[in-house]
């Protein structure tokens, strides 16, 4: 036995079993976030269940559970508009038989959910008024896309009366209101103003003609809904389809996922502004950490001598690495936004306080929080990535001739730079899943307009954003319809999983690029 632990075998048995057991807590925890979000949009058939009192009920089976009195369903049965929720249960004993529905329609609204009903039609003419149906929900896309159109133009012209307004804002706590500067401006922003009317009126009058067209449907118990074409943003019916509509339809929710914005308090819709909040954040963040985090760490290895103010502060910068996240957030909430933002308010924009400009929440300071968050990391990083360089290759730089700082540019950093990059994807994977600092500094709910658009300066860093890692804890735990939420929390957890991948897996390939250039490795 004695002679077994000198030899530290048990010990190598017991990092492998800790090893095996990580992985595949691991492995267990994606593999339920995958089955939970791969089949969120897979269409499932539909079924009547026809209760023992005679009620009808049309649903989707959701989940099966057997409890003391039998088994019963979890039946998605849509219709919020009419029941009041979307999600019920049922008991096995309360059914006297299930039939198939294959003539039930889907109807994906941009309001109340989902709808489950058929149309209001005999048997003999159900395949013709499906496909005028058909055909007039694929009209309204088209005029829903023209409405879309229109409403951008309101919107760009309400930017421009507002950039007026700023600048008259401006010129009025100058007092230069009465120049002829300030006339101009009055001038142009009325001539906005009545295209806006103008436009406003043509948006009122499309709206209310498309309004119009509606259709009359029925429940699985009977009761009637009349829809507006318009509000339907899709429709098929699941028993009837083909694999290949199936992939289809599962392809078209995918792109909504990625491209289109959130609706029904971020339960359904898509999440290309939670992405976009991301991945700005985390690239700025990286912008402004890691740069500061290896000079930091250069000069502590390269350039300071070694005594005790250099130790208190290597101490201090690994004693930053362990406080929680949130104390970072007070912080930057402090100093960030209500000094240097209430600063630069009170400096550059004194017409518009008391309303804040960079004195509020915004993906600025939120970088800047998650870059002082994440900055020790990359300095420790740094650190021991030109610890381990031997000293022999920088005495040989030296003796051919080359300055320290020829010896640090181009022998010492290409060589720390793999170890370097391992502190930047620890940096980079952490920040993008904190959420607690972000609460404090500038992520909400629903941001009216995103950081990046077609506007000079093109990037608004002053703006509030949104950001996948809040959406998860908004939807899965601030949501009255657990429910409804529940696949939209698995598909946000799997996409924020596969950005980090995406980022960390590009850093990571970097690294084993310069790992094979050089023969001797940081790590």
């Amino acid at each position: 036995m004695r002679a077994a632990l000198r030899s530290g075998r048990p010990f190598i048995a017991l990092s492998a079993v800790a090893l095996a057991i990580i992985l595949l807590l691991a492995l267990g925890l994606l593999g339920v976030v995958v089955a939970g979000g791969i089949g969120t949009f897979w269409p499932e058939p539909l079924e009547i269940f026809v209760l023992k009192d005679g009620t009808r009920v049309l649903g989707e089976i959701q989940k099966r559970e057997s409890v003391a009195a039998g088994e019963r369903f979890l039946l998605k049965v849509a219709n919020r508009d009419l029941y009041g929720q979307d999600f019920r249960w049922l008991p096995a004993s309360a059914i006297s038989r299930r039939e198939p529905a294959d003539q039930a329609l889907v109807l994906e609204r941009r309001e109340y959910g989902a709808f489950f009903g058929f149309l209001a039609s005999t048997p003999e003419a159900a395949e013709e008024t499906w496909r005028n149906f058909s055909a007039a929900v694929a009209r309204s896309a088209h005029e829903r896309a023209q409405l879309e159109r229109r409403q951008n133009v309101l919107n760009r012209l309400n930017n421009g009366m507002a950039v007026l307004n700023r600048r008259l804002q401006r010129l009025s706590y100058q007092n230069l209101g009465a120049s002829d500067e300030a006339a101009a401006l009055r001038v142009e922003h009325g001539r906005l103003e009545q295209q806006h009317q103008a436009a406003s009126r043509e948006f009122e009058a499309a709206l209310a003609r498309e309004r119009a067209h509606a259709t009359l449907l029925r429940d699985g118990g009977g009761r009637e809904k009349t829809l507006a074409h318009l509000d339907i943003l899709r429709a098929y019916r699941p028993g009837r389809m083909s694999f290949l509509e199936k992939v289809t339809l599962y392809a078209s929710r995918v792109r909504e996922l990625l491209l289109d914005d959130p609706r029904e308090s971020n339960t359904e819709g898509g999440l290309f502004p939670s992405i976009c909040g991301t991945v700005l954040l985390v690239f700025l963040m990286s912008i402004l950490s890691f740069p500061l985090g290896v000079m930091t760490g250069i000069y502590l290895r390269e350039y300071a001598r070694d005594g005790w103010l250099v130790r208190v502060v290597r101490i201090a910068v690994n004693n930053l690495a362990g406080i929680p996240s949130i104390v970072y957030g007070i912080f930057g909430l402090g100093f960030f936004i209500y000094g240097v933002g209430g600063a630069l308010d009170r400096a550059f924009y004194p017409e518009r306080m008391p309303e804040p400009t960079f004195g509020t929440g915004g993906l600025l300071w939120a970088s800047l929080t998650l870059g002082l968050l994440t900055v020790p990391v990359v300095i420790v990083a740094t650190e021991e990535a030109l610890g381990v360089i031997p000293g022999g290759i920088r005495q040989a730089s030296l003796a051919l001739g080359a300055t320290p700082f020829q010896t640090l540019c181009r022998v010492l950093l290409p060589m720390a730079a793999p170890g370097m990059l391992t502190g930047f994807i620890l940096a980079m994977s952490r920040a993008a899943g904190e959420v607690a600092p972000l609460m404090v500094t500038g992520v909400v709910k629903l941001a009216p307009a995103l950081p990046v658009d077609g506007e000079f300066p093109f990037l608004h860093a002053e703006r509030k954003f949104m950001h996948l890692g809040f959406h998860i804890y908004d939807v899965g735990f601030q949501s009255p319809n657990v429910e409804a939420a529940r696949p939209m929390v698995y598909i946000t957890t799997l996409l924020l999983l596969m950005i980090v991948v995406l980022m960390t897996g590009g850093a990571i390939w970097l690294r084993a690029r310069l790992r094979r250039a050089f023969s001797i490795s940081a790590l």
